[in-house]
């Protein structure tokens, strides 16, 4: 029988996405998501926050990156991954994290403006950092972005 892992978060950023790049040129940027909630208790409200660290890949990683920053409300789906890591001092720790599969700004007390980005420019479709068509310009070279799952070559709208 399968398993389902599929979490989905509204919350605030805690800082703004730092995006790195793998040795192989795929873009990952990491932030923090924390998750408020409000309940009565007695006639007492009280507050409780959870801190969640997101990851995500690629375009989404580059995208998000470019357009996100702190304090921006968001909406995260994706999956819970644990795993482990040394310290440099030798101690082994645990960490879960949320892989995002897709997010979004939060449209609650908000407004956005989505900018679409072409999928089939010359650099793998990442976030070309302005208007339309600008298909120069600087940094390295990345692999081409594979087909998408689900939609294949095609637009998804």
């Amino acid at each position: 029988m399968a398993q389902d892992n599929t979490v989905t978060l509204t919350g605030n950023l805690t800082k703004d996405p730092e995006l790195r790049y793998t040795t192989g040129g795929r873009g990952v940027a990491s932030f923090g998501l924390a998750v408020n909630r409000r309940y009565q208790v007695n006639g007492e409200w009280q507050e409780q926050v959870s801190f969640f660290n997101v990851v995500a890949w690629a375009d989404l990683g580059e995208n998000a990156a470019a357009s996100l920053h702190k304090g921006n409300r968001v909406m995260v789906t994706g999956r819970l991954e644990q795993r482990s890591y040394d310290t440099r001092e030798g101690e082994k720790r645990n960490i879960t994290e949320v892989i995002a599969d897709d997010l979004g700004p939060s449209l609650r007390w908000a407004q956005a403006q989505v900018e679409r980005i072409s999928r089939d420019s010359a650099d793998g479709g990442g976030f070309s950092g302005g208007g339309g068509g600008n298909s120069g310009g600087g940094g390295a070279a990345r692999p081409a972005t594979p087909p998408d799952p689900v939609y294949g070559e095609e637009e998804p709208f």
